[in-house]
C-alpha cells in the first residue's frame, strides 16, 4: 500500500467501525433492559398468602382480600402499598389512640427504592419503609408471569408483621 491508499482506506473503514461501535453500544445498553417492559406499570394486589415453614400451614395474613398496588417505573425505581383486608378506622383522627396507631402500623406493608430484575428475581433495594427494620434492606422475590399476573414469591424468612418464618405469594395483575 501506498500512503495515499492507506488513508483512503481508512476513510471507507472508520465510519464502518463507529457506527459498528454505535450499534454495539445500543444493543448492550437497552439490552440491561431487556425482559422489563412486561414488568413496568402499575399492578393492583389479588391474592396474598404465606405458607408458615414450621408447620406448612397457609393463611391470609392481611384478610382474603387485602389491597394493594405495587409500581416497577422504567427508570429503577419500585414503590409498594399493601393494606389489611379490614383495617381500624379512628373516628377522627386528632382523637386516635395509642392502640389504633399500632392496629393500623401492624395491617399494612409500604416501601419504596430501586430495584434489579434478572428474568427469574427481582431484588427490590428498600430506601424508605413503613418499618424502619427494612431500610437498606434487599428483598428478593421470585418471579413468574402468568397472562396478565405478575407472581412474586418469597425465599423463607421471617414476616414483617408476625415474625413467623414463612414464604409469602403475591400475585398481583397489571393495571391498564
Amino acid at each position: 500500500m501506498v500512503p495515499g491508499e492507506k488513508i483512503t482506506f481508512l476513510k471507507g473503514f472508520l465510519p464502518t467501525v463507529c457506527l459498528f461501535i454505535s450499534i454495539l453500544i445500543f444493543l448492550v445498553s437497552n439490552g440491561a433492559k431487556a425482559g422489563n417492559e412486561e414488568l413496568y406499570g402499575t399492578w393492583r394486589l389479588v391474592s396474598m398468602t404465606r405458607q408458615v415453614i414450621a408447620t406448612g400451614e397457609t393463611d391470609d395474613l392481611l384478610g382474603k382480600v387485602p389491597q394493594g398496588f405495587i409500581n416497577y417505573g422504567s427508570d429503577g425505581r419500585v414503590l409498594v402499598i399493601i393494606v389489611a383486608e379490614k383495617r381500624p378506622k379512628p373516628t377522627a383522627i386528632e382523637k386516635m389512640t395509642d392502640q389504633e396507631r399500632i392496629e393500623l402500623f401492624k395491617t399494612m406493608v409500604a416501601y419504596g427504592g430501586t430495584y434489579t430484575y434478572n428474568g427469574k428475581t427481582i431484588t427490590h433495594q428498600v430506601d424508605i419503609s413503613w418499618n424502619e427494620n427494612w431500610t437498606g434492606t434487599f428483598q428478593v422475590r421470585n418471579v413468574k408471569f402468568e397472562g396478565r399476573r405478575l407472581i412474586l414469591t418469597t425465599n423463607p424468612g421471617p414476616n414483617a408483621i408476625d415474625g413467623k418464618i414463612g414464604i409469602q405469594i403475591l400475585t398481583w395483575e397489571k393495571v391498564e
